[in-house]
This record gives C-alpha cells, sequence and structure tokens, in this order.
C-alpha cells in the first residue's frame, strides 16, 4: 500500500527529528517523508503540497512571505494534518553570542577586543581573563533567553521549557544555540509521535542515532560556568570542533586569528587547523 506525504520544512533540527521518528516503525510504514530546509527559503513544490497528509513545520510568520507557515497551510489539502514542531534556541550557554551575518559564532566581546586594533595576544589575554558576570547581568540575559524560548513554545503543543529549565545547569543542552543535544531531540520526536497517537520510538533505536549534531560544541566561557556553578564548562574541558579537541582557550585563540585575517568562512578555517 503506497504510503501518505510528510513534509518537514525545518532547520538544521528537521534532519535528526526525522531519523528519530523512523524509529517508530507505525511511523515509517505509514509515511513516506521529505525534507524542506527553511532557513535556506527552499521551496515546497506545489505537487508536494497538494499530496501531502502530514505537514511537520517549525512557526514561520508573514515576513516569510510564501513560506510562512499560514501561507503554506492554506495551500494544503482539507485532509491534511499540520503539527507545528519545537524550533529550539537557547543563548544561556553563550550570553555573548550574535547572529550577526559574515562570522559564524559570533561572539560580540571578543569582536569588540578585536575591532578595538589589539594585537592577538592582548585579545586573547584580555578576553580569557574577563569575568563576565562583571560585565554584564548574566541572570538577567539568562532570564531573557528563556523567555524568548517561552514564547516560541508557545506555537507548538509539544512542550520542552520544563526540561530546558531543570536540567540546563547540570548538563549542557545544547551544542550551539540552534543545536539541542540527544535529550532534546528525542523528546521532540516522542512528543510529535504522541500527537499522532502512534507509539513512542524505540529507546535502543535511539541510543543508536547518538548525539544529533556531534561534529561541533560551541566553547563555553569559563566565567559563565563559573558564575553559574556549571561543572561541564570549566577552562581545562576539551571541546569536539570538527575533527578536533580544543580547550576554550585554543578556541578563542582560533577565532582571533580568523578575525584578524579577514576570514568570513569560520567553519572552513576551523576544519583546515591542524592541531
Amino acid at each position: 500500500m503506497a504510503r501518505e506525504l510528510c513534509l518537514i520544512h525545518a532547520n538544521c533540527q528537521g534532519e535528526p527529528l526525522l531519523a528519530r521518528l523512523a524509529c517508530c516503525p507505525a511511523f515509517r510504514e505509514r509515511y513516506e517523508c521529505r525534507l524542506y530546509t527553511n532557513y535556506v527559503r527552499e521551496p515546497l513544490p506545489e505537487a508536494d503540497l497538494t499530496r501531502c497528509s502530514l505537514f511537520l513545520y517549525q512557526q514561520l510568520g508573514p515576513t516569510w512571505g510564501e513560506l510562512a507557515s499560514a501561507s503554506l497551510i492554506a495551500r494544503l489539502p482539507d485532509r491534511a494534518r499540520a503539527l507545528c514542531v519545537p524550533n529550539m534556541f537557547f543563548k544561556g550557554y553563550w550570553p555573548t553570542w550574535s547572529g550577526r551575518a559574515g562570522f559564524d559564532y559570533r561572539c560580540e566581546l571578543l569582536d569588540g577586543y578585536i575591532d578595538a586594533g589589539l594585537t592577538a595576544d592582548e585579545a586573547v589575554l584580555l578576553y580569557l581573563r574577563a569575568d563576565l558576570a562583571a560585565k554584564f547581568d548574566l541572570a538577567a540575559l539568562m532570564e531573557g533567553t528563556l523567555r524568548r524560548e517561552r514564547e516560541r513554545e508557545a506555537h507548538t503543543p509539544i512542550k520542552y521549557m520544563s526540561l530546558i529549565e531543570e536540567l540546563h545547569g547540570s548538563r549542557q543542552l545544547f551544542a550551539t544555540v540552534n543545536h539541542p543535544g540527544a535529550l532534546l531531540m528525542d523528546h521532540a520526536a516522542r512528543g510529535v509521535l504522541r500527537e499522532l497517537g502512534l507509539p513512542a520510538p524505540d529507546p535502543a533505536a535511539l541510543a543508536a542515532l547518538g548525539e544529533p549534531f556531534p561534529d561541533f560544541e560551541q566553547p563555553i566561557h569559563p566565567s559563565v560556568a563559573a558564575f553559574f556553578g556549571w561543572d561541564f564548562a570549566g577552562p581545562d574541558r576539551r571541546y569536539r570542533v570538527y575533527g578536533r579537541d580544543m580547550t576554550f582557550a585554543r578556541w578563542t585563540a582560533n577565532y582571533v586569528a580568523a578575525r584578524q585575517r579577514g576570514v568570513t568562512d569560520f567553519i572552513g578555517f576551523l576544519q583546515g587547523v591542524d592541531d
């Protein structure tokens, strides 16, 4: 029997979500799935929308035009079910992170030192010695990111903020601001299946998937970890950075070197680092 068509309209979290949904045999047998990446504005073919039986989407507002969630849902057949899935984001570990274009994993504080014309050694040393709790209201910044995430969570019936609020201080839940770890991605998949009335995914199959974003862990400033009492992010921790293990100090040195050389593809730069 032909399977029903499931369309997934999501960011980088769509692929690991799909892998986890496929750990449920009932879902796998019922749906043929196609993934469309929202942040690159990948178009959804009309033929797919016309055939769609299940539309899993991350909420996009009117500024997205024809890719806005409401616009896409209006083009689905009457029989189709639309289900908003989590779009998890967390700046709590990286309070000085910025999404400003031109450099990956940007830190506005470190950029300020570099843009002031300091030498590489000066910028690195100043940043490593910086007490971010003395420069920023870290508690207020944490509450701000939690508040914004509660607003995002309101769009989906799959609730996850209680996990973030309870566990973010005892274990690292995100590899980057928008790369949740296995615990949260597994939770999202269970929630989707529950909403569909399907069994939970097989625990052994989920465990075999491992971390959804294993290639890169964005280092956390040790002074932020010290302020909040996080044991998992001290200065000696080695983070996984595109095939290499790096301390926070080494990460900072690479960041400064790339910025001062005018590198715009920081990911490519990190992938070519020798040590």
